[in-house]
């Protein structure tokens, strides 16, 4: 069964409950970097069934996520209340081939572009941090909300990482 955006959203939100997101987001590649380290990427790119994602795809996938949150924080501080593009994870996945990917080179792309978004993201204030965009499905989201999605988004993504390599 397919989630609405309301119960993604609010199932997002509950795994980031209470937590620092910015500690969640800076651990996250350094833990994935750890559990993924000197294993082949063969071993990595396997799907564990039809229609699942294999450990590279998820990896993939945190790529993408994190060139679509650096755009929007970027977009949300220059234009307030600027309109935010939906996309859909699956064909962005099945267009680069991601079953085939290094996970390594997507640990690398995602890290690196963590690294440049969250000393821009920790340095904003109170007022930044409630400036806000209007994603096409969601609704308003603020910067502060996205830090708690996006934190949420990480761990969601590290329990599937975690099965899989178990």
């Amino acid at each position: 069964m397919t989630e609405t955006f309301q119960e993604y959203t609010a199932r997002l939100l509950s795994l980031s409950a209470g937590a620092d997101p910015f500690e969640v987001l800076a651990a996250t590649p350094a833990t994935i970097a750890g559990w993924i380290a000197g294993r082949r990427a063969a071993d990595l790119q396997r799907s564990p069934g039809p229609g699942r994602w294999s450990i590279a795809q998820i990896v993939a996938h945190l790529a993408d996520s994190e060139i679509v949150f650096a755009y929007r924080v970027r977009m949300i501080l220059s234009t307030p209340g600027v309109a935010i593009q939906a996309y859909d994870q699956d064909a962005w996945s099945r267009a680069q081939r991601a079953e085939a990917s290094d996970p390594q080179r997507s640990l690398s792309l995602f890290r690196a572009i963590r690294e440049s978004t969250l000393p821009l993201l920790r340095g904003l204030n109170a007022e930044e941090l409630e400036r806000y965009g209007v994603h096409a499905e969601r609704g308003k989201e603020s910067l502060r909300h996205l830090l708690a999605l996006y934190a949420g988004h990480d761990r969601n993504h590290l329990a599937q990482i975690e099965r899989l390599l178990t």
